[in-house]
């Protein structure tokens, strides 16, 4: 009996290459700091994407000079003056980005070191399409303590939402080019200002029936500034969420439960919050 050909190894496909894009205006006090725990990152980027969008301030004068500080790290400097906006801001980043996979983040997200690399390992499972995870609150106290509520949080919003909903969070999300190809053209443009982008992007991915994964390692920091908002204010940005189910044509009541949760830790988080700044030292921020 003739000898039997070796079976060939089984090759590994090689990890997704990963774009990180920064929608800004007006942030010169944060920039520095994002763009900075983007670079260093124990898997680099495939590059960093961070879109000016008709800023006063030195925010794009800040990413210059980082771009000549670290001249090894694939910095690049956008532009969007068409129009003023988050959602035309994201667009016109994602459509610019060259990675297999598209990191969204804000300009007060710190990533952590791994982040890039945990996204990877995300998208190594083909089916899926997007993913998101938890956040730390940087500037809140009991912050690992912050990131296990915050995951518990997230865990709980999947098991009330029956996991037929899996919600991106724009602070801190992943989406393949590809599928990012398949909705852009659908998305809303929300002219009014008067939904969740992340939550429309989610629901848009939904319709295809392209899958989102809540990877609990894919963890960035952020601010809770949005604490600072009056009631009012605070009140308006849950109510997103509802604007944005009614805009999808979506009555499910189990939806309703990030607005009641969201509501529910204003006001004992911006306690929290106001009694950690008074005990920070004043610290000069961004700058160039």
């Amino acid at each position: 009996m003739p000898p039997q050909p070796a079976a060939s190894p089984t090759t590994t496909p090689a990890p997704p290459s990963v774009s990180i894009v920064i929608p800004a205006y007006n942030e010169e006090s944060v920039i520095r700091q994002c763009v900075t725990a983007a670079i260093y990152q124990s898997v680099p980027a495939h590059e960093i994407i961070v879109v000016d969008n008709l800023s006063k301030d030195t925010t794009a004068q800040i990413v210059r000079q980082l771009a000549q500080e670290y001249p090894e790290s694939p910095i690049r400097l956008l532009t969007q003056d068409r129009e003023q906006g988050l959602i035309p801001t994201r667009n016109f980043g994602l459509d610019s980005a060259t990675g297999d996979v598209l990191g969204r983040i804000d300009a007060d997200s710190l990533l952590e070191p791994d982040w890039v690399e945990e996204v990877q390992r995300a998208f190594m499972d083909p089916e899926v399409q997007a993913a998101t995870g938890p956040v730390i609150y940087y500037d809140m106290p009991m912050r690992r303590f912050g990131l296990k509520a915050d995951d518990k949080v997230r865990q709980l919003l999947l098991k009330l939402s029956r996991h037929e909903y899996h919600f991106l969070f724009g602070s801190n999300m992943a989406i393949r080019r590809t599928a990012w190809e398949t909705i852009r053209g659908s998305t809303c443009r929300d002219e009014k200002d008067e939904m969740h982008e992340d939550i429309d992007l989610s629901l848009h991915l939904a319709e295809h029936g392209l899958k989102i994964q809540y990877w609990p390692e894919m963890v960035s920091g952020m601010s809770a500034r949005r604490l600072e908002d009056s009631p009012k204010d605070y009140r308006y940005y849950v109510q997103r969420f509802d604007r944005t189910y009614k805009a999808h044509n979506i009555k499910k009541i189990a939806l309703r439960a990030p607005m009641a949760v969201i509501f529910s830790v204003y006001y004992p988080a911006k306690l929290l919050r106001a009694i950690h700044s008074a005990n920070q030292p004043a610290v000069k921020r961004g700058g160039i």
